[in-house]
């Protein structure tokens, strides 16, 4: 079998659709029998929709590093930024066992948004992946440096959004 270079693949902006899309290319991997990690930053609830189909599915590894509530932007609690480097050290350690061939870093540019991580932790990171992993970042907040090294990237753009209408996220499209 061919070894593929794997990539980085950046899925960033203020719209809507970034994990969406990451869930996406999970479920087309898993459909060709590769191995998924999908790793949630800030993310600590059991009620999103992908958590409660992933505990199913084979190939599949979901873990959260995130608390279930919102983090201050202006300033985050000691306990978020110790998840956060929690997440690093996941992520650092799925590079070493070199056991999956997409990684997702759910929110990890949120992550770096809100100072819970630096630039530098994550282009180290990055540095440490095998060569065949496609690993994807997905959240608001995405700095010049990540786009400089990514393979593709993605910016959605908001045009318009219910909850701008007075709609409540909908469970099974925002959570």
């Amino acid at each position: 079998m061919k070894t593929m270079k794997g990539l980085l693949l950046v899925y960033t902006g203020n719209g809507k659709g970034k994990t969406t899309a990451a869930l996406g290319l999970s479920l087309r991997a898993l459909g060709h029998g590769q191995k998924v990690g999908f790793l949630q930053f800030m993310k600590g609830s059991k009620n999103y929709g992908e958590v409660k189909i992933f505990e199913k599915l084979p190939n599949l590894t979901l873990v959260q590093t995130g608390r279930d509530c919102f983090v201050s932007f202006e300033n985050p609690e000691p306990v978020d930024i110790a998840m956060a480097q929690d997440g690093l050290a996941i992520l650092s350690q799925w590079f070493q066992e070199d056991r999956f061939d997409l990684i997702v870093a759910d929110e990890l540019l949120v992550a770096l948004g809100f100072n819970l991580v630096t630039v530098q932790e994550v282009l180290d990171l990055i540095e440490q992946r095998p060569p065949r992993l496609t690993l994807v970042l997905t959240g608001r907040y995405a700095p010049d440096e990540l786009l400089a090294v990514a393979d593709t990237v993605t910016i959605m753009q908001e045009h318009r959004h219910a909850y701008q209408q007075g709609v409540e996220a909908k469970e099974g499209m925002e959570f």
